[in-house]
């Protein structure tokens, strides 16, 4: 049974980066580029992180603060188009893990 309750975290997980990404598509002011690089969400669905790279740099701390701006709308999209009985509350991080992986091809191009 916990295999299917993580198949099922990771399927809404997934849902969540797909919607996150349209939306923050169609809200993005464009003067920095918005990338949706993973969701993940609590085992009981009442919480979920959308992990995002912004480009240029400098731009992130703006677009976080943005973007957690956005949020219940955000909630009020997946609300609508999830179909879960639960919607959780999201919140955005800066993908550190991608970051880290960006700058090890940089060094590795370099080098």
């Amino acid at each position: 049974m916990p295999e299917r309750n993580a198949e099922r975290t990771n399927r809404v997980a997934e849902l969540i980066r797909e919607f996150a990404a349209k939306f923050l598509a169609r809200v993005d002011n464009h003067t920095s580029l918005i990338t949706v690089t993973s969701a993940s969400a609590s085992p009981d669905l009442k919480r979920a992180t959308i992990f995002i790279t912004v480009m240029p740099e400098e731009k992130e701390e703006a677009v976080l603060k943005f973007v957690r701006r956005q949020r219940s709308e955000l909630r009020g999209v997946l609300k609508k188009s999830m179909g879960i009985k639960t919607t959780p509350f999201v919140d955005f991080a800066i993908d550190k893990g991608e970051k880290n992986r960006q700058k090890i091809d940089e060094l590795l191009r370099n080098g």
